[in-house]
């Protein structure tokens, strides 16, 4: 297999600055709709990049579970790898890869952690399962096995049996408020379709970008 002749053309559609809403939000809104409503897997899975105290990056794949004009949300150990980086520095960039459309939207902005109230909220909505994991696994933390994570997983269901699953003091959510969009719709020939909206002066300023 050639890597170099793996390729495909992109036919799914165009993107035009008539079509583009105003507003970053409501084209991303219509975008995860459309994308809802389509054939893709996880189709609120966005990778997450990340910088260290060093300027190393670091990406992972996480899920969004709630957007608004404010911003994007996401949970996550407080202890984890990710968390740690975004103590240090709060500029993050979001990619949602909706290949299947011929489609990725980044997002480029900086992080806030969520209130108290928004974590339980959310917390109290997740499956029993996901909330005992929460307690079972210290993310990013190295292990000798999966048994021992397995073990740690059955020791908090006996521990929490008799009643509700309490939300960890080190477990919480993030929101990225975006200070630029880009919509990339690809195109035939390799001649795609990219918009950048930045947020200048209290306004999004929209400009087309070449491929």
């Amino acid at each position: 297999m050639s890597l170099e002749d793996t390729r495909r053309e992109y036919q799914y559609g165009r993107l035009n600055r008539e079509s583009l809403k105003d507003c970053p939000f409501d084209q991303f809104a219509l975008w995860m709709e459309q994308a809802a409503q389509s054939d893709l897997s996880d189709p609120t899975a966005m990778c997450l990049a990340t910088v260290d105290a060093s300027g190393k990056p670091w990406q992972r794949t996480v899920l969004l579970k709630g957007f608004d004009r404010q911003g994007f949300l996401f949970y996550t150990n407080l202890g984890s790898r990710k968390a740690k980086e975004m103590a240090g520095n709060p500029n993050v960039c979001l990619i949602f890869p909706w290949m299947r459309m011929d489609r990725q939207v980044i997002i480029g902005g900086q992080v806030e952690k969520l209130t108290k109230t928004e974590v339980l909220k959310y917390f109290l909505k997740r499956p029993r399962g996901s909330q005992l994991a929460a307690w079972a696994s210290k993310q990013s933390s190295r292990i000798n096995s999966r048994q021992a994570l397995e073990t740690q997983f059955l020791q908090m269901k006996d521990k929490f049996a008799a009643g509700e699953v309490p939300v960890p003091d080190f477990w919480g959510g993030f929101r990225v408020v975006p200070r630029e969009f880009e919509f990339w719709q690809g195109g035939e020939n390799r001649l795609h379709d990219r918009f950048q909206y930045l947020f200048e002066n209290g306004d999004w300023n929209i400009s087309r970008l070449a491929p």
